[in-house]
């Protein structure tokens, strides 16, 4: 019996429900790809190494924690017998010696506690004196005592001639000039408040737990209260340092820009719970004036950056965030370091250079980053020049072997999407040898307001957040210029009550921390560093 037609009608229409049933297979097993790289980064991110280094990379032999496929992950061909026996030679290990106490403390006071005998037991029994012979050290402790706390009162003494006032009805009379408050109507001190702001800026603590320390020395000072010396100090004082130092920045070639969330309570118009910005600013590496400048935003737009980087015409360096488009007078260069965490991210368990993509994609970064680190300290010209001849043959061949990657999902994908999107930005550095190849200058920069955030969570008001911007960039500029930026502090707040009394538009550049002067007077040592 011949066999029966099957009518094209059903064919187109099985047909098409094939292919439905691929597309969707398709679809679900990208998500479930997705799915499995988020709990591998979450698991990555509880029990594996914080850092990017290349361990990610396993071993010969190595299993391991998280037994997962991956990415572009395929399976190892056995190794022989003869392979699996070879030895590898292991670098020696040396231990740094224990610290002791006097490296610890080299820039501590020192007092010597002399223990000595009763004068009657310096004899014998038959009444001839002991001589002394020596003494030996037998015990070094450690001490800390409370701070001190103490009121300051200022009275004034006044004269005058009364034999002129009976003559003449009028009193000749003198008082010397009491020296210009830091705050007026207030009992704030320069010491005090740099305390505050030293303890909320730089230490990560909250004004909230400064009020229970207070309270601990036996003063009841409100955090309210030291809000409002903040806000003011930063406003009076410090606001024409954070605005000279950004002058200074925008006349340098190279600038690292970035942002973090912000959550601002009190803005007009807006719920507490919205995110708010502060971008970040900062020198090159190969600056000989090291800025950071932040500025608070109530977004992330780019007409954000515009605003500061706007008429700027040197190279900035930036992360992927298509927001700095806007700057058409600068130079854009990428991150290298953001190419390299998208392939960590990518990273399937279990991954090496012969099974998966991404830890090729990682391997051609790294050995980017090595020939930055030879070419360290070179001129800008030579280092340009020998980016052309190491560098330059390495970004083709990684952008070449990009190419050759097939329909690749997930994590795998973005790392790959991130690079060719952002390929003139990461290739810029190859005709620029006075930029580096990473953001990472800003992004150490934002850290301590990052770890800062996680303690005192919010800013309260739009004055706080601008005040809070405006310390951090003297703190941090400080920081970054060497200093010590408590000492630094408390100097600006003991001497600017005077001269801004005199001239509130008096000059400030003998102040700016790369001055000579200051250099000299508060360059912080290695233990305050």
């Amino acid at each position: 019996m011949a066999d029966e037609m099957v009518p094209k009608a059903v064919v187109d229409i099985l047909m098409q429900q094939i292919s439905t049933l691929q597309a969707t297979v398709e679809r679900l097993t990208a998500l479930l790809e997705e799915k499995n790289q988020i709990i591998l980064n979450q698991n990555r991110a509880r029990f594996g190494q914080s850092s990017e280094k290349r361990t990610y990379l396993l071993c010969d032999g190595q299993t391991s924690m998280f037994d997962q496929a991956g990415d572009g992950i395929t399976e190892k061909a056995p190794v022989a017998a003869a392979e699996e026996k070879k030895t590898v030679a292991v670098a020696s290990h040396k231990r740094k010696p224990k610290s002791t106490l006097d490296e610890l403390a080299a820039n501590v006071a020192e007092e010597a506690i002399i223990l000595d005998l009763p004068d009657a037991e310096k004899y014998t029994q038959d009444h001839r004196p002991l001589k002394y012979i020596g003494m030996d050290l037998v015990r070094t402790e450690l001490i800390k005592e409370p701070a001190r706390i103490y009121v300051k009162k200022y009275y004034v003494r006044t004269y005058a001639d009364p034999i002129a006032e009976a003559l003449t009805g009028h009193a000749d009379i003198r008082r010397p000039t009491a020296p210009a408050p830091l705050l007026p109507h207030s009992y704030a001190s320069a010491s005090v408040v740099t305390d505050v702001i030293v303890k909320k800026f730089a230490d990560a603590l909250p004004l909230y737990r400064q009020e229970q320390m207070w309270r601990r020395l036996g003063v009841n000072l409100k955090r309210n209260t030291m809000a409002n010396w903040v806000v003011l100090t930063a406003e009076t004082y410090l606001k024409p340092f954070s605005d000279a130092f950004l002058a200074e920045l925008l006349r340098q070639a190279v600038i690292h820009a970035d942002e973090t969330v912000l959550q601002v309570n009190k803005e007009p118009g807006r719920e507490a719970t919205a995110e708010s910005r502060i971008w970040a600013y900062a020198s090159s590496k190969r600056a000989a004036r090291q800025i950071r400048c932040f500025r608070y935003e109530q977004s992330r737009k780019g007409a954000c950056a515009e605003k500061v980087l706007g008429g700027y015409t040197g190279v900035v360096i930036s992360d992927g965030y298509s927001g700095y488009n806007v700057l058409r007078k600068a130079v854009r260069a990428g991150c290298w370091a953001h190419a390299r965490r998208k392939w960590v991210e990518a990273m399937p368990d279990g991954a090496t250079q012969e099974n998966a993509l991404a830890a090729k994609g990682l391997e051609y970064c790294s050995r980017l980053f090595e020939v930055e680190q030879k070419l360290e300290g070179l001129p800008d010209a030579e280092r340009r020049e020998q980016r052309q001849i190491l560098s330059r043959p390495l970004v083709d061949e990684y952008y070449a072997w990009l190419e050759t990657i097939f329909r690749p999902s997930g994590k795998l994908k973005k790392a790959i999407t991130y690079s060719l999107n952002q390929r003139e930005y990461l290739c810029a550095f190859l005709d620029h040898g006075e930029i580096e190849i990473s953001n990472n200058q800003v992004e150490n920069a934002i850290r301590p307001i990052v770890v800062g955030r996680k303690n005192w969570l919010f800013c309260d008001t739009q004055a706080g957040a601008n005040a809070s911007v405006v310390v951090f960039t003297v703190l941090e500029t400080a920081k970054a210029n060497g200093l010590n930026p408590e000492a630094y502090l408390n100097h600006l707040l003991s001497v600017l009550p005077e001269r801004f009394a005199a001239d509130p538009q008096a000059p400030v550049d003998d102040l700016m921390p790369w001055s000579e002067r200051i250099q000299e007077m508060f360059r912080a040592s290695d233990a305050e560093c």
